[in-house]
């Protein structure tokens, strides 16, 4: 696949910051209501395998809002769109014919989210029939309920995915933007979501090697549910590997084999970390990480293990120990960790942790020593 021919719309933006642009946009629209006006449909344009439908499930569903969902490239025809005409006769006796609304048609007022996912996927003839429903929130003789907000979902024109162009009247029906791929905000999510440890860790290590055509974090995910349930790796490592090739590209899955062959599946639990009775022993265990067997530095590594200490302190599931504050202090004085490193997880905890844990970080020894190492 050409990547450099993706045809996209709209601002690049991560699936937090997506989040933020849809509370924004779907604020405006309740207004926009509010004043007999239809809402604004928005586009989520971008490759294979990032999550599009996933993120906009997720923000109904944690909302408690209704969500109803169309994948319009499975309609054969214009009455799987407008529904099937029926004929009625009115209070004067004159028959006229009207469409029955097909069953993913809400019926209840909203809040609510109508996904047309991969809408560009659909033949130009389905296509075109969306139109009227994008602008005016209705088709033939039905109309979605109050409250109902219209998200799409696209793969990028001008490239090598089956997809049919949208023309500016169609374009401009909408609001874009796109969702691009962000490891570490991925990992935040996985984190969350229970996806194994091991796998995080390896995307940490190697962000490089994802958003490749058959490797993607959608891949990666059902990569890891498959061996999450495998205790030890390296023992059962033809059966990974197998199963790497099943899902992933072959330099990933490859990658994968080296990274638990070195034992990086194996580095330094976060947990470890915050309640170690003896903070020196853990702080030799660092230092073996922080270089390979030839010596070299692995910052690699080192950056592994700080991000997935940040995941942790900035998961909704922490809860603060009384130990937790000296090792987390311990932690950001030990002298051999990069400084760009130390001053950009301190950083980032400040701006995103909990009261708890950025009280953790009131400390007069690290204050001296980050303004020393600037």
């Amino acid at each position: 696949m050409n990547e450099k021919n993706n045809i996209l719309f709209g601002p690049k933006r991560n699936s937090k910051e997506i989040e933020l642009f849809l509370n924004h946009i779907f604020e405006s629209n309740f207004k926009i209501i509010e004043n007999n006006r239809n809402p604004i449909p928005l586009c989520i344009w971008g490759t294979h395998g990032l999550g599009k439908t996933e993120i906009v499930k997720d923000y109904a569903i944690e909302r408690n809002w209704k969500f109803n969902y169309i994948a319009p490239a499975q309609f054969e025809e214009m009455g799987d769109l407008h529904g099937m005409p029926t004929t009625v006769e009115d209070s004067n006796g004159i028959k006229k014919t009207i469409y029955n609304p097909p069953d993913w048609v809400p019926n209840e007022e909203g809040p609510g989210i109508l996904l047309i996912d991969d809408i560009n996927r659909a033949d130009d003839r389905i296509l075109r029939g969306c139109m009227q429903l994008l602008q005016n929130f209705e088709l033939s003789s039905w109309k979605l309920p109050s409250k109902w907000q219209i998200v799409a979902t696209a793969n990028p024109e001008g490239s090598d995915y089956s997809v049919t162009p949208m023309d500016d009247a169609m374009l401009t029906r909408m609001i874009h933007l796109t969702l691009i791929y962000d490891h570490k905000v991925w990992a935040e999510w996985a984190y969350s979501s229970g996806v194994d440890s091991r796998g995080i860790s390896f995307v940490l290590t190697y962000p490089e090697l994802i958003n490749t055509h058959r490797t993607t974090s959608r891949s990666l995910t059902q990569f890891f549910d498959l061996i999450k349930h495998i205790k030890s790796l390296k023992d059962n490592i033809e059966l990974v590997y197998s199963i790497a090739l099943s899902t992933l590209d072959e330099i990933t899955a490859s990658s994968f084999v080296n990274f638990v062959n070195d034992d990086l599946q194996l580095l330094i639990e976060p947990e470890d970390i915050l309640n170690s009775n003896n903070f020196e022993s853990i702080k030799k265990d660092i230092l073996l990480l922080s270089k390979d067997s030839e010596g070299e530095k692995r910052t690699d590594r080192l950056s592994t293990v700080i991000n997935r200490l940040y995941l942790y302190l900035v998961s909704s599931n922490y809860i603060n120990k009384k130990k937790h504050s000296d090792n987390l202090i311990s932690f950001l004085l030990l002298d051999f960790l990069p400084k760009d490193l130390t001053m950009s997880f301190y950083m980032d905890l400040l701006k995103n942790s909990k009261e708890s844990v950025k009280l953790m970080l009131r400390d007069k020894k690290l204050a001296n020593f980050l303004v020393k190492s600037m």
